[in-house]
């Protein structure tokens, strides 16, 4: 059936609806002689012209900033439980890391925002890092720009993809999937 015709049909229903209105008789007694099933038959139309829409591309994001604190280019940053982002704290959920300084100190919450990378690769230093990290390890943050392979009340960030020298790594992260790995592990903590 083509577009047109299911216009047509969908615009006979509520002619007639209408009508049944104006005139005082019950819609919903003739509109089920159109459809038994008690339904409209209304259906969603597909698109028949380009439709614009906004993309966000790559792998960045942006969120809202606490009042009264700066979140420095390349920190570690968190969500504060409110939908508010600051520099990560330990148990934080990661957003990622951010790619320019957000200096919010006189603003008040939400007056700016944070652009963050979500997911990629990154060299850090991790304390007791070795060449034997090439097993993949979860990577912990405590703050903002400490991080380490101790979970204990720590968020994770990632994963070790190689060990580059002596206390760095370059570390595979992904704010989503921490999130969502952090959650199971709550989930199984409760």
């Amino acid at each position: 059936m083509n577009k047109t015709l299911l216009f047509a049909a969908g615009l006979a229903v509520l002619a007639i609806a209408g009508i049944a209105m104006l005139s005082g008789h019950d819609a919903g007694q003739i509109l089920s002689t159109i459809a038994p099933d008690g339904g409209v038959g209304l259906a969603m139309t597909t698109l028949v012209a380009n439709k614009l829409r906004s993309y966000q591309m790559g792998d960045t994001e942006e969120y809202p900033v606490i009042a009264a604190d700066i979140i420095y280019q390349g920190a570690a940053v968190g969500e504060n439980g409110s939908g508010y982002a600051r520099p990560l704290e330990a148990g934080d959920p990661f957003l990622g890391f951010a790619e320019a300084i957000a200096d919010n100190s006189g603003g008040a919450a939400g007056a700016i925002n944070v652009n963050v990378k979500a997911r990629g690769r990154i060299v850090l230093p991790i304390s007791a890092i070795a060449i034997t990290a090439n097993d993949r390890p979860a990577v912990y943050a405590s703050d903002d720009d400490t991080f380490t392979l101790t979970a204990s009340t720590n968020t994770l960030i990632g994963f070790v993809s190689r060990w580059v020298s002596t206390g760095y790594a370059v570390v595979e992260f992904d704010a989503a999937l921490a999130k969502e790995a952090a959650l199971r592990v709550a989930g199984d903590a409760g």
